[in-house]
């Protein structure tokens, strides 16, 4: 069978133009595995990409305060705990990346790690932040510190549960995770042989 060459995957901004509604991201952060997370692919329109090519390349990471998060609260505020900056697929524009959880008041509400990236014109031609990938879903249970963009890389260090007696206030399992960018997917390395205990 003679040798097919590997097609380079999309860039991030491609992502970017899915309209999909926000029972389309529950589903998708549900089924998502532990090891690898990746967003629907829709391709821009013609007019679209035309527009991205004539504005050039962005320069200012997207706003991670500037959205709303496909993130049920029951009500409870949406609070972005940390944030960090990079192109993380190589097209020379920066992503955002951002730590988010319910802001409920008592507890430790579980985070979710969400990509950003800047649409390149929205309704009234004005560039907006749009989630494209989902890292970590709160349905893990897990606290992320420490959120890091370095050479394309996504590092978080993650906190969670060894059982359902360990109090939500106090961790007890730590490990730290990377996400890159490959085959037009983010996965997952764990660069710890495993969790331990803290």
């Amino acid at each position: 069978m003679p040798h097919r060459p590997a097609q380079p995957a999309p860039p991030l901004e491609d992502l970017a133009h899915s309209h999909t509604k926000p029972v389309h991201w529950f589903a998708t952060a549900s089924a998502m595995a532990a090891v690898v997370a990746a967003a629907g692919l829709v391709q821009p329109s013609a007019g679209a990409a035309s527009a991205s090519a004539a504005n050039g390349p962005r320069a200012a990471a997207p706003d991670a305060r500037a959205l709303t998060y496909p993130l049920d609260c029951k009500g409870a505020p949406q609070a972005v705990t940390d944030t960090a900056q990079g192109d993380l697929d190589g097209d020379g524009s920066p992503e955002t990346v951002a730590a988010v959880r319910c802001d409920a008041g008592s507890g430790t509400p579980p985070h979710a790690i969400y990509v950003i990236t800047q649409d390149t014109a929205g309704p009234n031609g004005a560039a907006r932040p749009r989630v494209v990938a989902t890292l970590l879903d709160t349905a893990r249970r897990q606290t992320a510190t420490d959120l890091t963009v370095r050479d394309g890389i996504v590092t978080a260090r993650l906190l969670g549960y060894s059982s359902p007696e360990v109090p939500r206030y106090s961790p007890d399992i730590k490990q730290l995770a990377k996400w890159r960018w490959s085959d037009g997917k983010f996965r997952q390395e764990l660069t710890d042989s495993a969790a331990r205990r803290v």
